[in-house]
């Protein structure tokens, strides 16, 4: 089963069937455990085709098949060092098998090297070992995981230089789970004042997290003092983008395009936009920058340090829905699009 999307219109869904593939020379194939469905799957439908993100996992022609992480085992195996049985943790797409061609990678896991796949960004193409049981943190890892290690890179990158001379960072979509966890790990920094946008029905929320200092509803963005800022861009929203820029004028450091939770407003038109022009961050850049300098035994021991406690907190307000199915899958992945989930949930489905 593979369910698929309008690549021209996202709230256009239908599930196709077909055979289970079987493994040839040095194949196997996953059947998806569970995943998690977050605005993030969201945000890779809407930038599909200007990041790449369709080209993971083709399908025909105008539909797309939408990634998402999570956990899935081995059923049947022509490669030896995959055989069945072996648990995973990985990007896929929300269908209940995957084909895949295993290189084995440096300390566990493996690379998938599907010719389609080998020159697509490698972070998305590594599967990681997986305890053979599931475990109680499962859900948290995918839901959290892949924003989890974005949100790391974000912070990482504006400690290195230097948060633009800024004391101040400012998130939009304040609720989404990419900007909760990267309110997080800044609210760990000293001298740090963290400011999240949001609507006014999700503030009273954001604010007892207890993450960000100040927490400024949509309506009331210009009445926030002007102050030296970064801005973190998770929402995607080009109109509220040109208000910010309008509001902080020059004081306005560095402007960082993340995320399209607001997917529907990713192409309006933002107005003029006074200060510095709005850069893209790519995390898997950002990745390959720090694999480099870190080693990969470097890059898993600091984001592990960071998860634990973060997990923690998160554990405390997530609510997890879970589901099952065609029609749980098509129920909550709409809803996600309308912009009618939750703040506190996370929808963990299997196929």
């Amino acid at each position: 089963m593979d369910f698929l999307v309008g690549r021209d219109d996202l709230r256009r869904t239908r599930f196709t069937e077909a055979d289970v593939p079987e493994p040839g020379p040095g194949e196997a194939v996953l059947e998806l455990e569970r995943f998690g469905l977050t605005s993030n799957n969201v945000t890779y439908a809407v930038m599909g085709d200007a990041m790449s993100y369709w080209r993971f996992f083709p399908a025909d022609e105008g539909w797309g098949r939408i990634p998402v992480w999570g956990f899935a085992h081995v059923t049947a195996s022509a490669h030896d060092e995959t055989p069945a049985g072996t648990r995973v943790y990985g990007y896929f797409p929300i269908s209940t098998h995957l084909l895949v061609r295993p290189k084995p990678a440096d300390g566990g896991g493996f690379v998938d090297t599907t010719p389609h796949r080998v020159d697509l960004p490698a972070v998305y193409n590594a599967y990681a070992p997986a305890p053979p049981e599931p475990s109680e943190g499962d859900d948290l890892q995918v839901l959290f995981r892949p924003l989890f290690g974005t949100s790391f890179l974000i912070d990482d990158q504006l400690d290195e230089g230097g948060f633009h001379d800024s004391a101040s960072v400012w998130l939009s979509s304040a609720s989404s789970k990419t900007a909760l966890s990267t309110a997080f790990l800044l609210s760990r920094r000293e001298g740090i004042e963290v400011v999240g946008l949001t609507s006014a029905g999700r503030a009273e929320f954001v604010r007892g997290l207890g993450v960000y200092d100040r927490v400024v509803a949509y309506d009331e963005l210009e009445e926030a003092p002007r102050e030296r800022a970064v801005y973190v861009d998770i929402s995607g929203d080009a109109e509220l983008r040109g208000r910010v820029h309008r509001h902080l004028g020059d004081e306005l450091a560095h402007d960082w395009l993340v995320g399209a939770s607001h997917w529907d407003r990713v192409f309006a038109d933002p107005g003029a936009l006074p200060g510095p022009a709005p850069e893209m961050f790519f995390a898997p850049a950002r990745f390959a920058k720090r694999l480099e300098d870190w080693g990969a035994d470097g890059v898993q021991s600091r984001t592990a340090e960071a998860w634990g406690p973060f997990a923690e907190w998160a554990s405390g307000w997530l609510e997890v829905e879970r589901g099952a199915g065609p029609a749980d899958i098509e129920r909550l992945y709409l809803k996600l699009v309308d912009g009618e989930a939750p703040s506190d949930a996370g929808y963990v489905l299997a196929p």
